[in-house]
């Protein structure tokens, strides 16, 4: 039988647990005996990622601005437990958030339809499309805990040396704290994201934010 080509390379990120034995499977007796593709494969396995301190992941999100089209698969995004269990040399941040970041990306979640594979409602023929701004924020945070009473500030200093700083709580004991931003341009990349996904698939564009506390 001959072979589909694919003439674009297609990035691949493999995964962690089963989601690396699952894709592996669906390589082998899905994929590859029917398509020519040229596969451009990157470990993000969390051993791999600790033993290149992350910079797998990197080079990873760069192949896929390069090449413009990439399949990951699941990832552990490690806590404290997960530190000592695969003895890392600290705890990585998400890999998703990392290759987001780095692409500017905005995420939409699509339901797949399937002929042959019943819906839980049967009749639902137009799907809901959600997209989120998957840029900075509580990705790329700068978190820690706090121990013992004291003031937390955040100053920003601009390229010229002026500074503006605010008091954000002074603490009367433990706590945590985390310090978050975003781009004007990301922002921005967002909105244009959002506005050519409605325009090709020629659905209505909504947005829902919750304004009550920042505006």
């Amino acid at each position: 039988m001959n072979k589909i080509k694919v003439e674009n390379p297609v990035v691949e990120l493999d995964g962690d647990e089963m989601a690396r034995v699952i894709w592996k499977m669906i390589k082998e007796k899905l994929i590859l005996p029917f398509l020519d593709v040229n596969i451009i494969y990157f470990d993000l396995g969390i051993k791999n990622r600790d033993a290149t301190n992350d910079e797998v992941t990197k080079e990873a999100a760069q192949a896929i601005l390069k090449y413009h089209v990439g399949i990951k698969c699941a990832t552990i995004t490690p806590d404290e437990n997960r530190v000592k269990e695969f003895d890392l040399k600290q705890m990585w941040k998400s890999p998703n958030a990392t290759i987001r970041n780095i692409l500017d990306g905005t995420v939409f979640r699509e339901p797949i339809f399937i002929k042959n594979i019943p819906r839980l409602v049967s009749n639902w023929g137009k799907p809901i499309v959600i997209g989120r701004h998957a840029f900075g924020d509580q990705y790329m945070a700068t978190d820690f805990a706090v121990k013992g009473k004291g003031k937390l500030t955040i100053t920003f200093t601009t390229n010229e040396g002026e500074s503006q700083s605010y008091e954000v709580y002074h603490f009367q004991g433990d706590g945590v704290a985390l310090a978050m931003y975003n781009t004007d341009e990301s922002i921005k990349n967002f909105a244009h994201a959002s506005f050519n996904m409605a325009l090709m698939k020629g659905w209505p564009l909504y947005l829902s934010t919750k304004n009550t506390i920042l505006k």
